[in-house]
């Protein structure tokens, strides 16, 4: 197995092509990929995330020596995940829309298996949100002020 490099974030971000080359061997492949995005998620700002998540994937997989759909397997996909400099959400996001893709793949035959279904992120947990919350007092006054 090739030694998997972890190049830094503005190393890979220059690499980063503008078609998941990974993910188009073939036409009928290439037709089932695109449709993930253009039939499976309908925000505009999701789909454009999770393209550049699969995108910057595929770039690593391809400097990784990782050439083929088959080849990829969950060490992988854990190796990419591991080494991302993100926020914890944004990793998560990455993972999710690898997983989505792979899962959407399977369904599609194309793949047998999902290599990043198995695959842990990080855990984020959110213990205070960002929304203030009015105290009983609080709320009484601006009422009483209306």
């Amino acid at each position: 197995m090739n030694r998997l490099a972890a190049p830094t974030q503005n190393a890979l971000a220059t690499r980063i092509q503008t078609q998941p080359t990974l993910f188009l061997p073939d036409a009928a492949t290439a037709e089932r990929f695109m449709g993930f995005f253009a039939a499976h998620i309908r925000n505009p700002n999701t789909r454009r995330a999770y393209y550049r998540a699969i995108c910057a994937f595929s770039t690593w997989c391809e400097v990784n020596g990782i050439h083929t759909l088959t080849d990829v397997r969950p060490l992988h996909v854990a190796a990419y995940i591991e080494q991302l400099a993100f926020a914890k959400p944004t990793i998560k996001q990455h993972l999710a829309a690898i997983r989505m893709v792979f899962d959407w793949l399977v369904v599609g035959n194309v793949m047998t298996s999902n290599p990043a279904h198995s695959v842990r992120g990080p855990r984020y947990v959110v213990t205070k949100g960002r929304t203030p919350i009015l105290e009983h007092d609080e709320a009484r006054t601006l009422l009483r002020d209306r």
